[in-house]
């Protein structure tokens, strides 16, 4: 690895760090306050970020994206994790699970993303098969040249904005060496079918102004042509996207934990009690020598596997280690943050609280710390129970 950034990932760099500074930064308390982005907003950012050339900038040229690699569009998810979510997520990242369109769906699903023309969404997660994807209730029966589906989705991020549902649900049964499990299948749903529901989801304490959602499906009947990728191969679609989201979620809590950094050490080297600085007490200085330290190494670690992503070597346990690290890394220094900080910390006068809130989801969603743990733990054992 070359640990020396190139001029095109320094100005990728610059160019992410101005646009949110300038973009979104000034309408973060904004968001805070009322947990909603304004519709005007929602255009203005998206168009400004079509303009600067950041939006949908993982996707290849030849479909109009921009094309940045894995270790690229990692820098500037780092970026971009340093704003508000529901300000950041405008900027544009459609799923990488959409280059599994074909035919009609690219010019109806896929390029309309890149274009910003249409959102979609992923719908997985259900009331009863969180972790247990396998264990989901939705299913979807073949009729024809149709599906029907029934079923309920539940924390689906952004359905409110979205105009459409990468969904995946049961379409049958297989053995395996553990008993029957469930064939899944992606499908492309467009909001407004007949028999498809979105309500307002959950309260959260993360992220606000970036909606969870509920989905119902009570007989809703969509072509068969919607299906995404191969029928009951939704996993091998969904496997595309799981490795991708989890180093995003990673990158942008380095960016989170900088913003936090930046302001402890400025607020430490002016600061001051009985007669000095505050960064001048050993409490203080150790502490952000220790955030320092715990940052840097969840950055190596991170570009690491966007490097080794690039080279096609990353294996799941590389995604789950940049996951499981950059998380709780966020979480602990947020945290010492706020105690630095005192009082002020825990005041919304400052992004610290937020991004003290916003951290707790980090190790819940794309996957638990525990499963990111079960991940590397029988990744290093299988080799060992093989022989």
């Amino acid at each position: 690895m070359n640990f020396e950034l190139s001029h095109e990932h320094e100005m990728i760099v610059a160019s992410a760090r101005a646009f949110v500074e300038q973009e979104l930064y000034p309408y973060e308390e904004e968001v805070e306050r009322d947990d909603r982005v304004r519709p005007e907003l929602i255009e203005q950012i998206k168009q400004r970020a079509i303009a600067a050339g950041l939006y949908a900038a993982a996707m290849p040229e030849e479909l109009g994206g921009g094309g940045l690699d894995n270790f690229s569009m990692t820098l500037l998810d780092r970026e971009l994790g340093r704003a508000n979510f529901a300000l950041q997520y405008l900027v544009g990242r459609p799923s990488n699970i959409l280059q599994a369109c074909v035919g009609e769906q690219r010019e109806k699903y896929l390029l309309p993303c890149i274009r910003g023309k249409k959102i979609d969404c992923l719908a997985m997660t259900e009331p009863n098969a969180g972790s247990d994807v396998r264990g989901m209730q939705c299913r979807a029966e073949r009729d024809g040249n149709e599906y029907v589906i029934n079923g309920t989705k539940h924390f689906i991020s952004h359905a409110d904005l979205a105009d459409f549902v990468i969904l995946f649900a049961a379409t049958g049964v297989e053995d395996s060496a553990r008993g029957p499990r469930k064939k899944i299948t992606s499908f492309l749903v467009d909001k407004g079918a007949p028999g498809f529901t979105v309500r307002d989801g959950y309260r959260s304490v993360s992220h606000r102004g970036y909606h969870n959602c509920v989905l119902t499906f009570d007989d809703c009947r969509i072509p068969a042509a919607n299906v995404l990728g191969e029928e009951h191969k939704g996993f091998e679609v969904a496997n595309d996207w799981l490795g991708a989201t989890r180093l995003q979620v990673a990158a942008m809590c380095l960016g989170r934990a900088e913003r936090a950094l930046d302001l402890c050490l400025e607020w430490a080297a002016t600061r001051k009690q009985f007669g000095q600085t505050i960064g001048k007490f050993q409490g203080v200085s150790f502490k952000l020598a220790d955030m320092r330290t715990q940052l840097e190494a969840a950055e190596l670690l991170t570009l690491k596997v966007a490097w080794k992503s690039d080279q096609g070597t990353a294996t799941d346990m590389d995604y789950a280690m940049a996951k499981l690290h950059a998380t709780e890394m966020l979480a602990t220094l947020s945290d010492e943050a706020i105690q630095i900080h005192g009082g002020m910390g825990l005041m919304s006068d400052l992004p610290l609280e937020r991004i003290w809130r916003d951290a707790r989801v980090e190790r819940i969603w794309e996957g638990t710390s525990e499963i990111q743990r079960h991940i590397i733990s029988r990744a290093l054992l299988r080799p060992l129970e093989q022989r």
